[in-house]
């Protein structure tokens, strides 16, 4: 399917209050190709958007409506930015026809049982991955496999992290993947909207809090699976992230082995592996040597940015990535998925242009 340059689609949003969900709405205002119809609540409902994200101008006088199927048909493309589980239920109701993009997890495993481990109810069933760059073992990429599709799962922020930085080592046969280390700094917009205390300002400036230590973290079995997709045969990674005093941004160092009869490989070798990976991609960045990725160069663009350095005292390569969790994290990398689905370019309605200071 190839749209005519021209062609406009309608979109709803489920979940237009929420971070995830008024982030897409910020990026759809400006997609050429995109005409905003109904943006649904939950306990928002009935409020003007303008209230609730006041940010995003051309849109406060729309009205949220309650989150059914029913408010949200008659559109070309559905977005949910729904609670995780949330999202299998209405997405049940919706037409076959209709490209439905879930930003929740409930779509994202292959693995029922994974599903079922690390959230705890019933598995919703697998949708098409959203991660354009993903690599696969037959040498395709994800991209190659996402036009026409009609549902899509948007990958977590992290996992999207983690992945973009280490698979070209995994891809190449370079890293082993069965000792993976990888520590992140988070932004606290990673974790919603919610009221909670540890995320209130005064619990939050001025301190770095780790969460889900020693292997809790639900991201974990989706790194595994896209590790695997890359070729990986088996994959164990320790999974460390922190919160700290930012509110977007997501910072991944992610370590691993130099995998058997490749301990010889030089820093130039290493490096060669990632130019080759990050060349062709828009939205992928490996900077240039001595230089090192920063979340504050991210905001509000759809990029990651990526650096690699061979540790030879400890035999590891180390990838630092940064990228902004609401922007290439959830629903920029949607926008690129709904991009190729369509038949649009990849890149419409996309900037990596950051905001700074």
């Amino acid at each position: 399917m190839v749209s005519t340059p021209d062609a406009r689609f309608r979109v709803a949003v489920a979940g237009a209050s929420g971070y995830a969900g008024g982030e897409f709405l910020r990026l759809a205002a400006a997609h050429p190709h995109l005409e905003i119809g109904t943006v649904t609540a939950h306990s928002n409902a009935g409020s003007q958007l303008g209230e609730v994200q006041p940010h995003l101008r051309s849109l406060a006088d729309k009205v949220l409506e309650p989150t059914t199927a029913e408010a949200l048909a008659g559109h070309d493309v559905v977005v949910l930015g729904l609670p995780h589980g949330a999202s299998g239920e209405i997405a049940a109701q919706l037409p076959d026809d209709v490209l439905v993009l879930d930003l929740g997890a409930d779509h994202r495993l292959a693995s029922a049982a994974d599903w079922e481990s690390f959230y705890g109810s019933a598995h919703a069933g697998t949708w098409p991955y959203g991660l354009p760059e993903l690599s696969h073992a037959d040498g395709t990429h994800q991209r190659d496999h996402l036009a026409g599709v009609r549902r899509i799962a948007v990958p977590g922020c992290n996992v999207t992290a983690v992945t973009l930085g280490l698979q070209p080592g995994v891809a190449a046969g370079l890293v082993s993947p069965t000792d993976v280390v990888a520590v992140l700094a988070n932004g606290f917009s990673g974790a919603g909207k919610a009221l909670k205390p540890h995320l209130l300002a005064a619990e939050g400036l001025g301190a770095a809090v780790p969460y889900a230590v020693g292997g809790t973290h639900r991201h974990i079995p989706e790194i595994a699976q896209n590790l695997r997709t890359a070729g990986a045969p088996d994959v164990s990674i320790s999974f460390t992230p922190t919160l700290v005093p930012m509110s977007r941004g997501i910072l991944a160092t992610v370590t691993a082995r130099l995998a058997p009869g490749r301990g010889g490989a030089t820093s130039a070798e290493v490096r060669a592996v990632w130019e080759e990976a990050c060349a062709d991609e828009p939205f992928v960045e490996l900077l240039p040597e001595g230089q090192w990725p920063s979340t504050a160069a991210t905001l509000g663009a759809n990029a990651a940015l990526v650096q690699v350095a061979l540790d030879e005292g400890a035999g590891r390569v180390v990838t630092v990535t940064a990228l902004d969790n609401l922007v290439k994290g959830t629903a920029g990398q949607a926008v690129q998925a709904m991009n190729l689905a369509l038949g649009l370019p990849e890149t419409a309605g996309l900037r990596t242009e950051g905001v700074a200071p």
